[in-house]
């Protein structure tokens, strides 16, 4: 898993939206294939079940996983309320048409691909320059269905519709299985959505989950992809200060992977000596428990915030 890439997939409601403003009126707009509009569903709120990548899969090769949390709901002329949970209710949002069957509000594009009065299908998009991007980015398909929908006809709730499915299971599994094969191959390896905990298991040591690694991860829905941890070492050989990733395998085993603030000719003396440090200071001193997806444990990377002092 490469930290470098950065992911502009759909995030939770949980972000802090912002309006948009422009645009014509969307009532008219070009309808949808099943010939409704916005108009048509005027009131009517709908909850994100199923939120996929066209391949029906929850999940990317990197252990990113789309998670169907919004909450939506027309309101003419030209509003979108969407769901708050920092402030436990709707909040409204101008609702732009770009064009075709494109719209923006709360400042994400999306492609209408179905409306009808018990379910819409948005396509969401990422926009750079005022061109859609291609690829995964632009790859996430959002489904969502009215509380009565789902009640009375699939006769389920929402939460048992948001869950992963035996296909994401068995698309895990897969992956996990190539890193027993290749426990240290950062190119394996994956996010693990219950990250990897490192528990002092010595007064000498202490360790703590100081954020996230990656600039770009500040978007809960991923941050998880980029955990980083601060470990201090007391009565070490000397003192010492060294930040960098490494993959951790299913046995709790650490691989040094990246290391940061040094020259390139610097990396492969660097990386013996803080592999030394590892395999002697941190698989003796904390208690290392693997990173799992649904359950299932793989290796995969965090970052280290290394201290040492005698």
């Amino acid at each position: 898993m490469s930290f470098k890439r950065i992911f502009f997939i759909l995030a939770t409601v949980s972000v802090t939206f912002y309006a948009c403003g422009g645009g014509s009126n969307p009532k008219k707009n070009p309808a949808t294939d099943t010939g409704l509009t916005f108009k048509d569903v005027d009131g009517i709120r709908f909850y994100e079940v199923k939120r996929r990548f066209s391949n029906g899969l929850s999940f990317n090769k990197d252990g990113f996983m789309l998670q169907p949390t919004w909450i939506i709901q027309y309101q003419a002329p030209d509003t979108m309320l969407a769901y708050s949970p920092e402030k436990r209710g709707m909040e409204a949002f101008y609702l732009q048409y770009d064009h075709g069957k494109i719209y923006n509000f709360a400042r994400e594009f999306f492609r209408v691909k179905t409306i009808a009065k018990d379910s819409l299908i948005l396509q969401r998009l990422q926009v750079e320059a005022m061109v859609v991007s291609k690829g995964e980015v632009s790859d996430v398909n959002c489904t969502y269905y009215t509380q009565n929908y789902i009640e009375k006809v699939l006769k389920t709730t929402v939460g048992e519709l948001q869950r992963p499915t035996k296909l994401d299971t068995a698309y895990i599994r897969k992956l996990a299985e190539k890193t027993y094969k290749y426990p240290s191959n950062p190119d394996t390896a994956f996010a693990a959505t219950e990250i990897v905990e490192l528990k002092p298991n010595s007064k000498n040591v202490s360790s703590k989950l100081i954020g996230y690694a990656d600039s770009g991860a500040h978007r809960k829905s991923y941050a998880y992809m980029y955990p980083e941890y601060r470990v201090e070492i007391n009565k070490s050989y000397k003192e010492f200060s060294y930040r960098f990733s490494v993959i951790v395998d299913v046995k709790g085993n650490l691989y040094v992977n990246r290391i940061q603030g040094i020259l390139p000719e610097d990396v492969p003396h660097r990386k013996k000596l803080i592999q030394g440090i590892a395999d002697v200071y941190l698989k003796n001193l904390l208690h290392i428990k693997p990173g799992t997806t649904l359950g299932i444990p793989h290796s995969s990377e965090i970052t280290i915030s290394l201290i040492g002092k005698k």
